[in-house]
């Protein structure tokens, strides 16, 4: 992976706004629908165009398609792959469930949006059989960048076995571990195609610390922790034959506007996140509920062989970050790390992690992006000299 070796890099987490006509085609599809597939491959084609154009001209250099032709972050292997089906019964998370007037205002944001908490569960045995959708994806962004200057290095996101597990339950096997160990096996076949088609591989890895309050909400901090085990060392089985250099991790607790009280702290997860096998590590860091999580790092400094990715730019609210604020928190994930060309700036999650359900205006999104980019020049200067 690229590193910040002569200036700080900048790159972001993965799903950008998508435009009315592909979020109406993708969501309708979702609901089951028929959609005309010739209109939504041509709006997936010119939203990808202009996402790789809008993240050259604000100055991202590690950048993607932004999730175009996908419904959602986690959900969109259930058209990839056999054995999902039905509907899922998803708990809501502690902190939204204890302020319904906030819970209210959440579901009238997302109607009309894709499924988030009824997602399709797995009903048979998961396989993924056929390819095509992803190498079709890998090209759509081949030809998005084609004719451009082009990305530093260009990644692609994929959801992990555990985010996958937790979004779309479980009504086949039995065993969360079982489900987990299946959907490794079979996820990898992707992981390893978006590898070979030259992209850096980020997986999307929420579950490691979103579910402490949410799937795994019952369960106590160590039983919590026994679970994140599980998902890592399901990581690392999906990733085995991938050069840990080829492939960053994003985790994160969950891109909403709320509460956050029950967030799982940080510092028990990073010991356990540090057994994966990855070149990278994003976390949302601009957060004003995490802004403070960076300390973790002087208890479990970040392994020499790992680039660090701190959301720098909130993607929840539609406030701008000014430069010198982006400057001051680039300054400190340098110093926690100790290394500033092992920092690349980041945001803290996506932008449109699901088709609908945006909570930053897309002219804003772009600002945002431009300020992350001004933010990580004034700190090349205080770094660099």
């Amino acid at each position: 992976m690229k590193q910040s070796d002569q200036r700080i890099l900048t790159t972001h987490v993965g799903s950008l706004p998508r435009t009315v006509a592909l979020r109406d085609l993708l969501v309708r599809q979702d609901r089951g629908e028929n959609v005309d597939a010739s209109a939504l491959a041509r709006e997936a084609e010119a939203a990808v165009r202009h996402v790789v154009a809008k993240q050259l001209e604000v100055g991202i250099d590690v950048g993607n398609d932004g999730e175009q032709p996908r419904v959602g972050f986690s959900t969109y292997p259930a058209r990839r792959m056999r054995g999902f089906g039905g509907e899922s019964k998803r708990r809501m998370s502690r902190d939204i469930a204890e302020h319904p007037d906030y819970m209210a205002r959440l579901s009238r944001l997302r109607s009309g949006a894709a499924r988030i908490n009824d997602a399709p569960q797995a009903v048979a045995e998961v396989a993924y059989t056929d390819l095509g959708e992803a190498t079709a994806e890998c090209d759509l962004f081949q030809r998005g960048v084609a004719g451009t200057k082009g990305f530093a290095e260009p990644f692609m996101t994929a959801a992990s076995p555990g985010v996958i597990a937790t979004i779309m339950l479980d009504a086949f096997y039995g065993s969360h571990e079982r489900y987990i160990r299946a959907l490794a096996r079979e996820m990898r076949k992707e992981y390893e195609l978006i590898v070979a088609r030259g992209f850096v591989l980020q997986l999307d890895c929420p579950d490691l610390a979103m579910e402490r309050a949410r799937f795994f909400q019952d369960e106590s901090l160590d039983g919590f922790l026994g679970a994140v085990a599980l998902h890592i060392d399901a990581i690392n089985e999906a990733i085995a034959a991938i050069p840990r250099d080829r492939v960053r991790l994003h985790l994160c607790w969950g891109n909403y506007d709320g509460p956050h009280t029950h967030d799982v702290p940080l510092e028990p997860l990073l010991p356990i996140i540090y057994r994966a096998k990855v070149g990278a590590l994003s976390l949302p860091l601009a957060s004003p509920r995490h802004q403070h999580e960076l300390k973790a790092f002087g208890q479990h400094p970040l392994p020499n062989d790992m680039l660090f990715l701190p959301g720098v730019i909130d993607s929840t609210t539609n406030v701008v970050e000014h430069p010198e604020v982006v400057a001051d928190r680039i300054a400190a994930a340098v110093g926690a790390v100790g290394d500033r060309t092992r920092v690349l700036a980041s945001v803290d999650c996506g932008f449109g992690t699901f088709a609908g359900s945006q909570l930053v205006e897309e002219s804003v999104v772009w600002a945002k992006l431009r300020a992350l980019r001004h933010g990580a020049d004034l700190a090349t200067k205080r770094l660099w000299g």
